[in-house]
């Protein structure tokens, strides 16, 4: 029995995105992160338990099967693969794909993505720097560290975000933020954990809301 409808797709994808950061998704974490009402959630759960896509019994984490998170992986896979070409391909700004992206990414034909990653020449990493699953629904997680972790003195180069909401990277766009940039980290604000950086000869204070949301890797 295959997944068949849009909402279950939305609740696996949304299971696999919680459980990259915890082992334990409650029912709870699930509702909050749809804004969804709990009974409507547990509602879904019994059903995807049914078809052996998740874990599921009460008061316990849910736990998607190797069934379910190839399932995951696969949207996931749809999704990152359509936002590159989108940027890649067609000239949109990072910033303008997501919504695009939750829609095209319910498209059934494998062929469609299949000729959609060849012409990309099967990239690894969408526009945001998260890494696209492979056909097995393997997903290779590069380590970062994030801004806010970093310390004065500290070089690195953007690499990922982790939030990609239009008016984040609109944000970010403002500041001439953008993947593959260096950074120097010159200064940390002790009471408020400000960041004072260095983009060549330029410097952008950011604050610690935004440097937790900004995936580097130190530069060598």
């Amino acid at each position: 029995m295959r997944v068949n409808s849009l909402t279950e797709e939305n609740y696996l994808k949304a299971l696999l995105a919680l459980s990259v950061t915890s082992d334990e998704v409650s029912v709870n974490d699930l509702a909050k992160h749809l804004a969804i009402k709990m009974p409507t959630v547990t509602s879904m759960m019994k059903k995807l338990a049914a078809k052996r896509l998740v874990q599921y019994e009460s008061y316990k984490p849910i736990k998607l099967t190797k069934k379910g998170r190839q399932e995951a992986a696969g949207i996931v896979r749809k999704h990152r693969l359509t936002e590159m070409f989108l940027v890649d391909k067609m000239g949109f700004g990072w910033e303008q794909v997501h919504d695009i992206a939750e829609q095209i990414e319910h498209i059934k034909s494998p062929a469609f993505f299949d000729k959609m990653d060849e012409l990309l020449g099967f990239p690894t990493l969408d526009p945001h720097g998260s890494p696209i699953p492979d056909k097995t629904g393997k997903i290779e997680w590069k380590h970062y560290e994030k801004l806010s972790d970093c310390k004065p003195g500290d070089k690195v180069t953007l690499s990922a975000v982790l939030n990609s909401s239009s008016d984040f990277l609109k944000f970010l766009n403002s500041r001439d933020l953008k993947l593959g940039v260096n950074l120097k980290i010159d200064s940390i604000e002790p009471f408020d954990k400000t960041i004072t950086i260095s983009i060549g000869k330029r410097k952008e204070v950011l604050s610690n809301l935004v440097c937790e949301k900004l995936l580097v890797e130190k530069v060598t």
